[in-house]
């Protein structure tokens, strides 16, 4: 027990907490002598506490770290999306932490930008929002004033769907380079950024398949998949292959007067729009 009675002194209250030993002694009553223990107990409570952590980030802070993120987890398209709209929200916010940030405050600047379109302003919240939550699943803001705020209403239109014969007259009056880039996404079905990242390495020649990366999987990790080669995408690869002019070790595309990587990093075809 805590508190215990000794004969011909009085009551007392004896623990021990976090390693500290705490004590007094000769209380006339066991009441007296609980009080004083609860008390005690009471004060160690509160010097043991941990300091609350700080969780309201500066918004500035925020976005740069979200880039960071974007950068480091996203395709090139998503980042340079996201920095361009992050421009102009600084403009605004900069100077601001996420608390500050009002509701009423969002929702002017996303009317504002409808403006533009519907498109735009849901634009804006789609990625707003995705930065304030970000910030809250590091517990750096407990904020999120994009909460509540509603899509605008847009009026989606039918995509133009080019026909075979469309498609083969834009192939036909491209240039060279141009007309290879374009049979390429065209007979592997490939995304624009797949194609830009295709790397000899990547090219089976004797298996007559490509290997293509994409970033749509959860995480942001690039997956493989196989693509079997049609004879055109075989022949045009094969050709290319023949013109490269190897200034460097490992090197695999042809010359496009694009500055050259250093040594050791991965070498691009030099089929797509990035290389």
């Amino acid at each position: 027990m805590s508190v215990y009675f000794v004969k011909n002194k009085g009551w007392r209250f004896d623990f021990i907490r976090a390693g500290q030993r705490c004590t007094a002694a000769w209380f006339k009553t066991k009441r007296a002598a609980k009080n004083a223990e609860a008390k005690r107990r009471e004060e160690i409570t509160g010097q043991c506490k941990t300091p609350e952590t700080q969780t309201d980030m500066g918004f500035l802070e925020l976005v740069n770290r979200r880039l960071d993120y974007a950068k480091a987890f996203s395709s090139e398209r998503h980042y340079m999306d996201f920095r361009y709209l992050a421009g102009r929200w600084i403009q605004i916010w900069r100077d601001m932490s996420c608390g500050k940030i009002s509701p009423e405050a969002v929702e002017r600047f996303v009317l504002d930008r409808s403006r533009v379109s519907a498109q735009t302003a849901n634009k804006e919240i789609c990625y707003l929002r995705a930065t304030f939550n970000y910030g809250k699943k590091k517990k750096w803001t407990s904020a999120n004033p994009t909460e509540g705020l509603d899509f605008l209403p847009a009026e989606k239109k039918v995509k133009y769907v080019p026909s075979q014969e469309d498609i083969e007259k834009v192939i036909a009056a491209a240039d060279a380079d141009t007309k290879d880039y374009l049979w390429a996404i065209h007979d592997t079905m490939a995304r624009v950024s797949e194609i830009n990242r295709l790397c000899w390495d990547d090219v089976a020649f004797q298996e007559k398949y490509v290997l293509l990366y994409t970033r749509k999987k959860r995480g942001g990790h690039l997956t493989p998949r196989k693509v079997p080669m049609t004879r055109r995408l075989s022949e045009i690869l094969s050709r290319r292959f023949q013109r490269r002019k190897p200034t460097y070790p490992g090197c695999s595309g042809i010359d496009t007067g694009a500055a050259r990587p250093a040594n050791g990093v991965k070498d691009h075809l030099g089929i797509g729009r990035n290389s």
